[in-house]
C-alpha cells in the first residue's frame, strides 16, 4: 500500500511539478471567477480594496472671538507657563492659533483661551476644540450639560481639566498643577 501512495505522489510531481514550478499558467477551470466590471490588480484573481478618502470634511470651529462662560479654579494651576491663581474667570476663546499645529490635530481646532477677571487677561491656554459628535471618541467621562463647565484634577493630581461645553463643541483645556 505504501508502495502506491510513494509511485502516485512521485507521478504527480513528475507530470505536474515542472509546469508548476517554470510559472505555466493553471488551466481556465482553475481560476477563480470574478464578478464583472470588479476592478483587479495585474494578476487574476485579486479585487483592488475599496479606497477610503484621505480626508474627512474638517469639522465646524467657531471663526472668530467668543466668551465661553465664567469658571472658578479651585487651586492655582500653571497657565502658558505661568501660574494661575484660584479665582472666577470669563474664558474667552481667541483668534489665535497655536505657531506650530499638533502632530494629527485638525486645523483651527486648538485655539488659545485667555482667562479674565476684572477685565484683566491672568492668563491664557491652548484649547482644543471637539465637535459635539465626536467627543466619545475623545472622552470617556460624562460631559457638563450644554452651556456649562465642570473642572476637574485627573488621576494622579498632576493635572487640572477644564471642560466647556457651548455651542455643540467642547473645550478641552489641561493644566499642570502648580
Amino acid at each position: 500500500m505504501k508502495q502506491l501512495v510513494l509511485v502516485g505522489a512521485l507521478a504527480g510531481v513528475v507530470g505536474f511539478g515542472p509546469a508548476s514550478v517554470q510559472g505555466a499558467p493553471l488551466p481556465q477551470a482553475a481560476k477563480p471567477a470574478r464578478a464583472a466590471g470588479a476592478p483587479t490588480n495585474q494578476s487574476d484573481g485579486h479585487t483592488t480594496p475599496k479606497q477610503q478618502p484621505a480626508t474627512a470634511p474638517a469639522p465646524p470651529a467657531p471663526s472668530g472671538e467668543m466668551a465661553l462662560g465664567t469658571v472658578h479654579i479651585s487651586k492655582s494651576v500653571k497657565a502658558d507657563g505661568k501660574e494661575l491663581p484660584a479665582g472666577t474667570y470669563l474664558v474667552r476663546l481667541t483668534t489665535q492659533a497655536p505657531s506650530q499645529e499638533a502632530k494629527g490635530q485638525t486645523p483651527g481646532l486648538e485655539r488659545w483661551v485667555e482667562f479674565v477677571q476684572r477685565g484683566q487677561v491672568k492668563g491664557r491656554e491652548l484649547a482644543t476644540i471637539v465637535p459635539q459628535a465626536e467627543i466619545a471618541q475623545v472622552e470617556k467621562d460624562k460631559p457638563p450639560p450644554p452651556n456649562s463647565a465642570k473642572v476637574e484634577t485627573l488621576k494622579g493630581g498632576d493635572y487640572v481639566r477644564l471642560w466647556i461645553n457651548k455651542a455643540g463643541n467642547h473645550y478641552l483645556v489641561h493644566f499642570p498643577a502648580a
